[in-house]
């Protein structure tokens, strides 16, 4: 599972045909904790998500599949909203 925090939005006048009508956004990966990690990249969202929100998105391949029958040019994807983190007390990441 890999955490991102919204932190930007992308306004393109011109883009691939495969991503008209879709939202972009600027991420920020995050750890469990909410810390900051990597660098900031950009991901089609295919779940509504707004600035501040924490998703979970996916990379490669498998970033399209949440936007089947449609072809989506994408290697990175936001697939879901998170509501809540809760970590295990003894376990390391």
């Amino acid at each position: 599972m890999n955490l991102a925090r919204v932190v930007g939005r992308v306004v393109a006048t011109h883009k691939d045909a495969g991503l008209q009508g879709l939202k972009i956004l600027l991420l920020q990966p995050v750890g469990p904790d909410r810390s900051e990690r990597g660098t900031p990249f950009l991901a089609v969202d295919a779940v509504g998500a707004g600035a501040g929100e924490m998703v979970v998105y996916v990379g490669g391949r498998e970033a399209s599949y949440a936007f089947l029958p449609e072809t989506v040019p994408t290697d990175a994807g936001v697939v879901g909203i998170v509501d809540e983190v809760h970590l295990d007390e003894g376990r390391r990441e």
